[in-house]
């Protein structure tokens, strides 16, 4: 299937953005397991692309640089459980559809995309059945499917609290020149909440930014992602890849939720651009993508 012929293969489209962690404190941790963190979330123009269509049965194909990564685990691709989920809440109403992944992200790399296609599928399939249900229903399935579903159905900039189930929107957060990178080896996300020196750390604080009396990147630069000191350790190619970033004019640079994909913050999509060209030259076998979020207000 030809990648830009998507739309017009397929009647339903949606984007699943990329989520990016720009701080991330992990503040206790519950008696079932699940870690207490405060984030606050942003999403890209870049990401994976999904199309609904009816059909005679259910179906589900995949392209994209990372499609062949997913190959074969038809049984926990998180799109089709949504889609079963969706299906339970509707009943018969809800008929065979044809789902198609473009998968574009990077797979485990720290940046929601399982739960961004997730979210992505709950939205498009409830478009193609002509279907709605209330937000706590919805929510409730959401979060079924993994704590970062809620947000990524959001898909603006937010923050999240719990185990990402409390939402809260940044209206005013503004857009940036962001170029992501990532080595293309996975790092264990329970390896690195087992590394974490500390499970009570500092609440985030972003009193000043949401009263309008401080500027983001100094904001943002004074919070922190508390597994990134962890999965450094697990991989070394996270400081590498921050240094690269920096040496390439990133003004602030961090690795997004669990790793490995670090992000930079340039001062303009033409600076990311330049600086995702010299990366992709130096180190072609692992994956820059120049991007720009979305504002609070979009």
């Amino acid at each position: 299937m030809p990648e830009a012929g998507l739309a017009e293969a397929f009647g339903v489209t949606e984007e699943a953005r990329a989520k990016i962690n720009l701080a991330l404190h992990v503040t206790g941790q519950r008696a079932d397991g699940y870690h207490l963190l405060d984030m606050l979330v942003t999403f890209t123009d870049c990401g994976d692309r999904l199309g609904f269509l009816p059909s005679q049965a259910d179906a589900f194909t995949l392209s994209g640089r990372f499609g062949e990564t997913l190959a074969g685990d038809g049984g926990t691709n998180l799109v089709l459980r949504a889609r079963d989920l969706l299906r339970e809440a509707f009943g018969a109403l809800a008929y065979p559809v044809h789902i198609h992944l473009q998968k574009n992200l990077p797979v485990a790399a720290g940046i929601g995309g399982g739960s961004a296609d997730a979210a992505a599928a709950l939205r498009g399939l409830m478009r193609l059945w002509g279907m709605s249900l209330p937000v706590e229903t919805l929510a409730g399935i959401a979060l079924k499917l993994g704590a970062d579903v809620p947000m990524c159905l959001e898909s603006r900039p937010l923050i999240a609290r719990g185990i990402g189930e409390e939402i809260q929107a940044v209206s005013d957060l503004p857009a940036f020149a962001m170029l992501l990178a990532n080595p293309l080896k996975g790092v264990s996300t329970p390896e690195v909440f087992r590394r974490l020196a500390a499970k009570n750390n500092p609440a985030l604080s972003l009193a000043p930014a949401l009263a309008g009396s401080a500027d983001w990147l100094d904001v943002i630069a004074a919070a922190r992602n508390d597994l990134e000191p962890p999965a450094r350790e697990l991989m070394p190619e996270i400081a590498v890849i921050s240094a690269m970033l920096r040496a390439r004019g990133a003004l602030l640079t961090r690795m997004s939720g669990s790793g490995a994909t670090c992000f930079g913050i340039f001062a303009s999509m033409a600076a990311a651009q330049d600086a995702a060209a010299a990366l992709h030259d130096e180190r072609p076998d692992w994956y820059f993508q120049a991007t720009e979020t979305v504002s609070g207000g979009k």
